[in-house]
């Protein structure tokens, strides 16, 4: 078994279009409106943006969270910045030697989305 789907709600296509493509470096995969769907590749789960949906807690892997706040950029509501939240001593539950680093923000639809990266521990 391996999850295919997660939905998200999102009220405004266009602007969660927006926030969801700079946020994953990638356009959308389909949309289809009526009814208010909008699909992205996670790597091959879909993320499915619905307007009926109900929020969801995401939390997305990505190659640095730093990096990926600073591409969002200044408008991007911060709910908790960038912090090492546990170094993997075993491969558990991430890379071993690794920090894990986690950040959260608020997408464009008032959504918290954290992010998730590993570095080297130092």
């Amino acid at each position: 078994m391996r999850l295919l789907q997660v939905a998200q709600r999102a009220d405004d296509l266009d602007r969660a279009s927006a926030f969801y493509e700079t946020l994953l470096g990638a356009p959308p995969t389909a949309r289809f409106d009526p009814p208010g769907l909008l699909f992205f590749d996670l790597d091959g789960v879909r993320l499915l943006l619905d307007r009926n949906a109900p929020s969801a807690l995401l939390y997305l892997r990505v190659d640095d969270v730093v990096a990926t706040l600073e591409r969002l950029g200044a408008d991007v509501e911060v709910v908790s910045p960038p912090h090492v939240i546990f170094t993997h001593e075993d491969d558990t539950l991430g890379p071993a030697g690794h920090e894990e680093w986690q950040a959260f923000v608020k997408d464009s639809e008032g959504n918290t989305v954290g992010l998730i990266s590993f570095a080297q521990s130092r």
